[in-house]
């Protein structure tokens, strides 16, 4: 049983509308309903019941409610003490372009919020080298495309980012292949050997024995998404590539891959917990808290979650 379940069953019942509590809530419907599911199977009772007005509470319903109100204000009281108790520090966060795009604001937004006397650096750079960075200690936590370079760190699954054949809106195949074997020959810039993401397509390639066609690699992602712009190539991307990209519908087009083992994994990965701070520790919690609300709301597409769901 989760908070957010019982914050969602409460704002249902009072707004007597699934989508209004949505609306109210800045999540997308269909999150609001699976959980309230998910609610009522692990307490094998039917909480609301639609009617010709909208949806009513049943007995078990009514009965649940006001516990889970009481819960929730004891839960929003304890946030509150250990808000003002005035978690402080410097903790030190690595993101990758592709990830900070989505990510970097709302969570800097969220930690001002929740924890304004926290000061975030935020590094951005490859997987590899914020890997290094972790090793070396100078960041605290970073979003990571593998664990390789693992010593005694903490990993966390967070989720599966899907891959793209993205191109420039008047270049690319007629009909954009959703394949790797329909990509056939066609030219493709993708990152270097370092990168994750070439780890995780180079892989997926060598399954179906079809080396891809590579004209060039490209390490910046600026440079990269300029290149299919302007229909010198195409490449595959995470959605999260597309984030920063202005009037991205006008300047280029995209197609989800559907083969398995084209989904790259991002892991939260830090120091060890009882090498992390206070301060480190909030900073990991709230990371994930953010991803999870912009999965649900829709502002990080083409991803799998199962990892939040766990957790």
């Amino acid at each position: 049983m989760e908070l957010r379940q019982l914050r969602y069953l409460v704002r249902t019942v009072e707004l007597g509308s699934i989508s209004q509590a949505a609306l109210d809530l800045g999540v997308a419907q269909s999150a609001v309903s699976l959980q309230i599911q998910r609610l009522e199977g692990e307490l094998a009772s039917r909480l609301l019941q639609r009617t010709s007005s909208g949806v009513v509470p049943t007995d078990a319903g009514i009965a649940f409610l006001s516990h889970a109100q009481l819960a929730l204000r004891h839960a929003d009281e304890a946030m509150l003490a250990a808000r003002q108790a005035r978690l402080s520090g410097v903790v030190g966060l690595g993101l990758a372009p592709t990830t900070a795009a989505v990510l970097g604001v709302p969570l800097l937004q969220a930690m001002q919020q929740q924890y304004p006397d926290i000061r975030i650096h935020l590094v951005e750079g490859m997987s590899g080298h914020l890997g290094q960075m972790l090793n070396a200690r100078e960041i605290d936590l970073a979003v990571l495309f593998g664990a390789e370079q693992a010593r005694r760190w903490t990993v966390q699954p967070l989720l599966d980012e899907r891959l793209f054949f993205v191109c420039g809106a008047a270049a690319g195949p007629p009909v954009l292949p959703t394949t790797l074997a329909g990509i056939g020959d066609w030219p493709l810039v993708l990152p270097t050997h370092r990168h994750g993401l070439r780890r995780v397509i180079d892989t997926a390639c060598a399954a179906l024995n079809r080396p891809a066609n590579i004209v060039a690699e490209v390490d910046s992602l600026t440079v990269l998404m300029d290149m299919l712009a302007a229909g010198m190539a195409a490449s595959l991307q995470p959605w999260s590539a597309l984030a920063r990209q202005p009037a991205a519908g006008s300047r280029l087009r995209w197609a989800e891959i559907t083969d398995a083992g084209t989904a790259r994994r991002n892991l939260l990965c830090s120091l060890s917990d009882e090498e992390l701070s206070p301060a480190a520790l909030a900073t990991r919690s709230v990371l994930r808290q953010v991803v999870r609300q912009l999965v649900d709301s829709g502002q990080w597409k083409g991803v799998t979650t199962g990892h939040l769901e766990s957790r």
